[in-house]
């Protein structure tokens, strides 16, 4: 390409971290940075009404940045902020604590997961709020609720040998109609790679049907391919069980389904990345496992010279805060391009500062957005004109997008603190806050039984490392029923 048809960039917005302070470049940065030092008022009166009401908070990572911020400025001890498992693990420990509600910040099936949770670990009494009396979307938990995903599972179901590997970013009701199906165990993007690698390892002949995420799909197949090239010795290390010819064979039977999108991390395209490849070389790269195909091939190049991580939110916090320790105290000022929702960079600020003040301060990190510096919205407010993200999620694109979900959105401030005083009226005056409750059975069973079986098989898996038994000998027995031969 001659330089006359080269095309030329605007710089990324970046937020660069210190150990006392924040400095923003560019109107989508600055947005996010004027809500990490928040308004200490806020903050006093919702710690005030949850130690009234004994109740415990939990958030996504993606949450309003203005609501994170006060959330981490408050100080009490049942606020957490995290991905969308963890999120019912520290509701469950919350409620062990004696807190007697828990008050979901993320959407639907985030609330409906803590409902089951808790009523799986005998908190049956503990109440459940979301912050809006509207439902809270999910385009990527709405794709597996169409009938093509349906059908996707039918035709796993006529395939000998099948396990649906089925993505926690879904309802229950989609879990339960599901395990009914096929069987199906949980994921989440912390634990689906050593998850599907286990999983042909243990079951000869095994076809995974991954979903409903297209682009995680995508990524892992492609995973797949590439580690089959390493050499055994360096795949051993990996999982002792696994050759060259075992990944190829794998990489064969792993089936994605191709209609479900994430409509913020499709945001990550290709000119995104070409703008990152050109201007940023020397920045490490933070990419979720659900972006598109390009981002994922720059963090996954990038992870395997020990220069990013592609992996959960989880993944992505200890990755940045982990090499900002490794560089305290030294003349480095570490870059990262954070290809996920720009709502993490709350809790990374907030990770980056401690590990700088444990090291004595001096240096800092800096925050890239590789997003367009536009992607902002006007507000009638006098005091803060523009905010992170456009409105109604419009100008969203894979030239560099706004990067923040409209849905996790509907969680503000002003509901929050709305909630916290109502909740003095009982349960009965929030019903329209409550989880949804499924009253369809399906074999028998409640939504909540059936959905949380895949849900306990996955954990299973965590504490043993391998996949349940009764679900093995589910995937097997399927050669003596609906399998037979059907299948792609």
């Amino acid at each position: 390409m001659s330089a006359s048809l080269t095309p030329t960039f605007k710089p990324f917005p970046s937020l660069r971290i210190g150990a006392d302070g924040f400095s923003a470049q560019g109107a989508f940065a600055e947005a996010q940075a004027m809500y990490l030092e928040p308004d200490p008022e806020p903050a006093a009166r919702i710690a005030h009404l949850m130690e009234r009401h004994r109740v415990g908070v939990v958030a996504h990572f993606y949450m309003d940045a203005e609501l994170q911020g006060v959330l981490s400025a408050c100080g009490h001890p049942h606020v957490h902020v995290a991905d969308s498992l963890m999120m019912a693990d520290r509701a469950v420990e919350m409620a062990r604590d004696g807190a007697r509600s828990i008050v979901v910040l993320g959407v639907d099936f985030m609330s409906e997961n803590v409902r089951a949770t808790l009523d799986a670990s005998g908190f049956g009494d503990v109440h459940v709020y979301r912050v809006a009396s509207d439902p809270i979307g999910c385009s990527l938990a709405e794709a597996a609720e169409a009938p093509a995903y349906a059908a996707y599972l039918a035709q796993a179901a006529r395939t000998p040998r099948s396990l649906h590997v089925i993505y926690v970013n879904t309802s229950l009701r989609v879990k339960a109609s599901a395990s009914a199906v096929v069987p199906t165990i949980t994921c989440t993007s912390s634990n689906v790679v050593p998850l599907v690698l286990q999983a042909f390892a243990q079951v000869p002949d095994l076809h995974i049907w991954f979903g409903p995420d297209t682009y995680m799909g995508r990524n892992l197949q492609h995973m797949l391919g590439t580690l089959s090239q390493l050499d055994a010795e360096a795949l051993a290390r990996l999982h002792p069980a696994h050759t060259p010819r075992t990944l190829r064979a794998a990489a064969e039977r792993f089936h994605l389904f191709q209609q479900g999108v994430c409509i913020v991390h499709h945001m990550f395209g290709d000119r995104v990345v070409e703008q990152v490849r050109q201007d940023y070389a020397d920045a490490f790269v933070a990419a979720h496992l659900e972006v598109p195909g390009e981002m994922f091939a720059l963090g996954f190049e990038a992870q395997q010279v020990g220069r990013g991580v592609v992996g959960s939110t989880s993944n992505i916090l200890q990755f940045i805060t982990d090499k900002v320790r490794e560089r305290a105290g030294s003349d480095e000022h570490p870059r990262f391009v954070l290809g996920t929702e720009s709502g993490m960079v709350t809790a990374i600020a907030r990770g980056v500062q401690q590990v700088l003040r444990e090291h004595g301060g001096g240096a800092d990190a800096e925050i890239i957005f590789p997003v367009a510096s536009e992607a902002i919205s006007a507000t009638d407010d006098a005091l803060l004109r523009v905010v992170p993200g456009v409105a109604g999620g419009e100008g969203c694109t894979t030239a560099g997008g706004c990067a923040t979900c409209p849905f996790m959105k509907m969680n503000s401030l002003d509901a929050l603190l709305d909630l916290l005083d109502r909740l003095g009226e009982g349960p009965q005056a929030l019903t329209e806050f409550a989880p949804k409750v499924y009253e369809e059975r399906i074999d028998g069973h409640t939504v909540a039984e059936m959905g949380g079986r895949s849900i306990a098989a996955m954990r299973e898996f965590g504490r043993s490392g391998r996949l349940p038994a009764d679900l093995v000998d589910a995937v097997v027995a399927n050669d003596d029923r609906g399998g037979q031969g059907d299948g792609p």
